[in-house]
């Protein structure tokens, strides 16, 4: 699986709600009611991870939860980290 370009990257954004691209990175940031929920969450998709064998940059904030996604193998945004992003959307 490549890097995709500047205009499929661009294209893609338009299917994954809430999501951008900063430094290179596919981020979104998720607000939750309470810590609980932020580590509901991110347990959830940890398992989602797994099974994609991708796993996403997570920093918790106590009832936020940042996510960034990039395929460093390929030096870029993949088809992969827009499949782990619509995964996240779902879930949350």
């Amino acid at each position: 699986m490549s890097a995709l370009s500047t205009a499929d990257v661009d294209s893609r954004l338009k299917t994954v709600p809430g999501w951008n691209v900063e430094s290179g990175e596919l981020v979104r940031t998720f607000q939750f009611k309470d810590f609980r929920g932020s580590m509901a969450f991110v347990n959830k998709l940890a398992d989602l991870a797994e099974e994609a064998q991708h796993h996403p940059d997570i920093d918790i904030r106590y009832n936020k939860v940042r996510l960034a996604l990039v395929t460093h193998d390929q030096g870029g945004l993949t088809e992969k980290d827009f499949a782990l992003a619509t995964k996240a959307n779902e879930l949350a």
